[in-house]
């Protein structure tokens, strides 16, 4: 299932060489995210299922996706300070062709048998823990948005090189890098929910710094340091929660479900509020929005650990 989605998500990003009007990139946009995004939940689960009893090395093998990111800001963003943006579509086909390729050495692995697998996976998701779980990770989404949609083109108006734009991007993304390959050390000693409230927390503060101390570049390094907290031990720790909470066959399930709602549903939702808020009131109040979103995913953190600690 893997490859066959990664196939069709090659062919169909194809379309962005043949049209440039709104509604068929629009399209083109969307069938290619539709089966990109659709192998994304399959592989967390088969990397934890590989994993078996060491979930917590997850951070370590997840790195490498934090690695060649730092590869294309960087080296994209120096690129398009003396090339045109247009080679930006060619550089796309590139990763296209590589998830195509390495889709194709996915190790197979064996989903092991659980007490749960007789239950459905609507009585897991009611779950309160769960149900909360999936509202605050929506909420950190969504108060993402902002930043993934409209943070280069932010900075680029205030007055910043494309080569320090991506240089700002790969701080984070090294942070980020450096907190996957302590997270089984941070587990040990935290657990996940608590590194969940850290960083909830983080996300609060990075966004209040980058939406209201852009000409402050020294500020504004210290939010991409906090990268690590706000996707690195985020994203490891919900991971590993999902994983905890969906055993069994309803492995890939859980994770089809924790992307579809969180980095799914809210990264839309929140990158289409984003153009709006900016538009009428600016990108101190958007940014301000993401922090209280956050706030608003903290707040849910905090019951769901009472509710499993009363």
């Amino acid at each position: 299932m893997v490859q066959i989605a990664a196939t069709l998500s090659a062919l169909f990003y194809l379309g962005v060489f043949v049209t440039t009007s709104f509604w068929g990139l629009f399209l083109v946009l969307a069938l290619m995210a539709f089966f990109w995004s659709a192998s994304i939940p399959l592989v967390e689960a088969t990397t934890m299922s590989y994993l078996g009893k060491n979930t917590a090395h997850y951070g370590r093998i997840r790195s490498w996706g934090s690695i060649g990111f730092i590869v294309s800001v960087v080296g994209l963003g120096y690129a398009f300070d003396y090339i045109a943006i247009a080679w930006l579509l060619w550089a796309g086909l590139v990763c296209e062709l590589g998830i195509l390729i390495f889709s194709r050495q996915i190790p197979k692995t064996e989903v092991l048998a659980h007490h749960t697998d007789h239950q459905s996976v609507k009585q897991i998701v009611l779950q309160p823990r769960v149900l909360a779980l999936f509202g605050a990770c929506f909420l950190m989404s969504v108060a993402h948005g902002p930043y993934y949609t409209f943070y280069s083109i932010y900075l680029v108006e205030h007055g910043y090189a494309k080569s320090a734009v991506g240089g700002l991007w790969a701080l984070g993304v090294i942070c980020e890098i450096g907190v996957f390959f302590v997270m089984p050390a941070l587990v040990r000693r935290f657990g996940a929910t608590r590194i969940l409230l850290i960083s909830f927390s983080a996300a609060i503060l990075r966004f209040l710094l980058i939406g209201w101390t852009v000409d402050w570049v020294v500020l504004l390094m210290f939010a991409q340091v906090l990268h690590a907290l706000t996707f690195g031990a985020y994203h490891a720790a919900s991971v590993g929660l999902v994983h905890e909470f969906f055993q069994g066959r309803h492995q890939s399930k859980g994770q089809a479900l924790f992307g579809s709602i969180t980095y799914g549903a809210g990264g839309v939702v929140g990158g289409l509020a984003s153009g709006p808020i900016w538009q009428h009131w600016g990108a101190s109040v958007l940014y301000s929005m993401s922090a209280v979103t956050a706030l608003l995913g903290l707040l849910l953190m905090v019951w769901m650990r009472r509710q499993n600690n009363p």
